[in-house]
């Protein structure tokens, strides 16, 4: 790959990170946190998680995550576990978000999982 093609991708993944976060704040969302785990796995460069306080918090940060890339012309590949709302994992091929219930987030505690580490990014915490 190119060096131009590189620096337009990596942009757009950074144009795409900003617009995810910016929507989960809008949203509410609670202890966002960013993972780069481009060392660690080829299918995503980033790993985006936050909290909603409920089943309906949850679902409705993940719809307005997916409709805002969507707006932006980013594809969401997938979208997992709207039904329920314990945890949703949209998947935007570069960078996967996953908002969970708080619950559930500690029962699986993905940050210890991706070996949460200087890399990583604490974006906010409420």
């Amino acid at each position: 790959m190119n060096k131009l093609m590189s620096d337009n991708t990596t942009q757009s993944t950074e144009t795409l990170k900003n617009l995810i976060l910016s929507t989960i704040d809008d949203m509410k969302g609670v202890d966002i946190v960013e993972l780069d785990v481009r060392d660690k796995t080829s299918v995503t460069d980033l790993l985006i998680i936050a909290s909603g306080t409920s089943s309906r918090h949850v679902k409705s940060i993940a719809v307005s995550v997916a409709s805002e890339a969507k707006k932006s012309g980013a594809k969401t590949l997938g979208m997992e576990g709207e039904d329920q709302g314990e945890w949703v994992l949209v998947d935007l091929g570069d960078i996967i978000v996953h908002i969970m219930q708080p619950q559930v987030r500690e029962f699986y505690d993905l940050e210890k999982l991706w070996s949460f580490d200087e890399s990583s990014e604490v974006v906010a915490k409420s």
